[in-house]
């Protein structure tokens, strides 16, 4: 019998809340709609608080209950995970009410905002970008303020996301055999975060895709890719000393001294066999040339023959006098 009675009581609860939210929902009465929305936002109910502040934006438009429905508007959007709504709600906040004291953390939870909609390193990361510039705007406008650690820690960490994206970036394009294109890719990170954490590792993959770019290089660039590749392990060498890294580099170097004595010799055999090819093309040129020379000598030859004959032939046409006139007997 108490079970059935407690039943029936949580039943009258639960259905006189809903029938006062939606009561509120249909209700013109500024004072009960705005009730009904904060005692929503203090049970932490925030899709019903964000009803029922969505039909009050109107209602206290110019009122002083304006800021706190726009305020707690903002964080309930920001409890409810809409941080892009959320962000954009507390920025406006933060610039139409300057003077009030809420100010300041109406712009930290801005900017916080932005930080919680960064995506996964993975994906596209303009909203991590605009995170940071969020961020530091917050540091820029308040740089006195108990919160300015906290956004430092963060500002340092959305870096951090996009100085690993870009470092994947490059560890796809060396796991994919495109080590040209790697060894641009970890270049630019080294360029674009001096700072970076992962400066070890970036070496490591630059040597090794130097390593493998020179090892099947094409012939007239090896030479070339070989002495980079061994001027990184020698830094590598320098700058990570006793690790990891520096046997490897010491071992690559090893086997590129290796392949350079024996592209040497490769050189060396290729160039005698061009060097051999050439006299001999130069030789077969010249007899070409010779044969074409002694065809241009004999064509000339019948050449002059034909004309002198044809001299000859024009020369007694002329010294032959013409027939004698015909005597004619008159009749």
């Amino acid at each position: 019998m108490k079970k059935y009675i407690l039943g029936l009581f949580a039943v009258a609860v639960v259905t006189s809340c809903v029938s006062q939210q939606e009561r509120a929902m249909r209700s013109a009465d500024k004072e009960f709609i705005l009730k009904a929305a904060n005692e929503n936002f203090a049970k932490k109910k925030w899709k019903n608080a964000l009803a029922l502040y969505d039909r009050l934006a109107n209602l206290v438009a110019g009122t002083d209950d304006f800021p706190n429905v726009g305020f707690n508007t903002a964080y309930a959007n920001y409890y409810d995970k809409s941080y892009k709504l959320a962000g954009h709600q507390f920025k406006n906040f933060a610039v139409s009410f300057p003077k009030d004291p809420r100010a300041e953390e109406a712009a930290y939870m801005s900017a916080l905002c932005y930080y919680e909609g960064s995506m996964d390193y993975n994906l596209d990361q303009s909203s991590t970008e605009l995170a940071i510039n969020e961020l530091q705007e917050f540091l820029n406008n308040y740089p006195n303020s108990e919160r300015s650690k906290n956004i430092s820690q963060l500002i340092d960490e959305l870096s951090y996301k996009l100085e690993f994206k870009a470092y994947e970036n490059g560890r796809q394009y060396y796991k994919m055999g495109e080590y040209k294109a790697a060894n641009v890719a970890f270049d630019n990170v080294l360029e674009d975060f001096p700072s970076t954490k992962l400066r070890s590792k970036i070496y490591d993959y630059i040597m090794k895709s130097r390593y493998e770019l020179a090892m099947k290089s094409v012939y007239n660039l090896k030479d070339e890719r070989i002495e980079s590749a061994l001027t990184y392990t020698k830094l590598v060498e320098k700058e990570l000393p006793n690790t990891e890294y520096s046997k490897t580099a010491a071992d690559l170097r090893e086997k590129l001294e290796k392949e350079k004595q024996n592209f040497a010799v490769v050189k060396k055999q290729t160039e005698e066999r061009m060097a051999a090819l050439t006299a001999r093309q130069k030789k077969e040129a010249e007899k070409l040339a010779d044969k074409n020379k002694a065809d241009q000598q004999i064509k000339d030859q019948i050449s002059n023959e034909k004309k002198a004959m044809q001299l000859q032939r024009d020369s007694a046409a002329l010294k032959t006098p013409p027939p004698a006139a015909t005597f004619k007997i008159q009749r």
